[in-house]
């Protein structure tokens, strides 16, 4: 479950074999509970299971971890927003055997100051 400060930020959905998108999070309607659920990503064969969701807004950053020990931050804004319902884009190339394994908002410093984070 995600919950949302505003309207402004999306879900950044990706899946293991390295595709993702970004969808406006008007796109996901509320529900009562005892719903059936709602479909955040199509999953085929060609892009794998569920890996991760996170809340991003225009100017975050996301760090993709493989299984294979490689690390990619990128920008936010660099991925296309679609729909719910459909399949992402490449987000990460993997090589042959790895998979994506987590996907996760990089915090900044100022915002881990203001946390009280701050090591």
């Amino acid at each position: 479950m995600l919950v949302a400060d505003s309207e402004s930020q999306t879900v950044l959905t990706a899946t293991e074999n390295g595709f993702g998108k970004r969808t406006a999070i008007a796109e996901y309607t509320r529900h009562g509970r005892g719903t059936q659920g709602m479909i955040g990503i199509q999953t085929t064969e060609r892009n794998g299971k569920l890996v991760g969701a996170v809340l991003v807004g225009d100017e975050d950053e996301v760090m993709l971890i493989s299984t294979g020990g490689v690390l990619i931050r990128t920008k936010v804004k660099q991925i296309r927003e679609q729909g719910r319902s459909t399949q992402g884009v490449r987000l990460i190339d993997l090589d042959e055997g790895t998979k994506l394994s987590s996907i996760e908002r990089v915090a900044e410093k100022e915002e881990e100051e203001e946390n009280g984070q701050q090591q």
